[in-house]
């Protein structure tokens, strides 16, 4: 098994920058490929970006491209998610997820172990 607690949501004028981060526990941490999700009111959890387990591999959503940067602290068994330039429509619920494989999915049915979401929310 393995536990997920995500921090560093809030709230945030657009234009603002937030730091989310993903500690991670129960395994082997450099064994998991990490991704994070997110899912505004009403819609569904969408892919926002990924990483390979040793760091080498990086992939975004575009609107994610160029403002959002996926990072991984192998010794302190943390993920992180930079986000620069945030616009209102990146509110929602901001999801880690984890699976025990190299490769860094996309799509939330390859994850299996998922945290409890924290929530950020951009101002106009």
């Amino acid at each position: 098994q393995v536990q997920l607690v995500e921090s560093g949501g809030g709230l945030v004028q657009a234009g603002g920058s937030l730091r989310l981060s993903c500690a991670a526990s129960g395994r082997t941490f450099s064994s998991l490929a990490m991704g994070w999700f997110r899912q505004a009111p009403g819609k569904g959890r969408e892919f926002v970006a990924t990483i390979s387990v040793s760091g080498g591999y990086t992939s975004y959503e575009d609107s994610a491209k160029g403002r959002f940067t996926i990072s991984r602290d192998n010794a302190k068994n943390t993920v992180y998610l930079q986000m620069n330039s945030l616009k209102p429509e990146d509110t929602a619920v901001y999801y880690c997820a984890a699976v025990n494989r190299i490769r860094a999915p996309k799509f939330d049915y390859e994850y299996d172990y998922w945290g409890q979401g924290t929530q950020v929310t951009v101002s106009s």
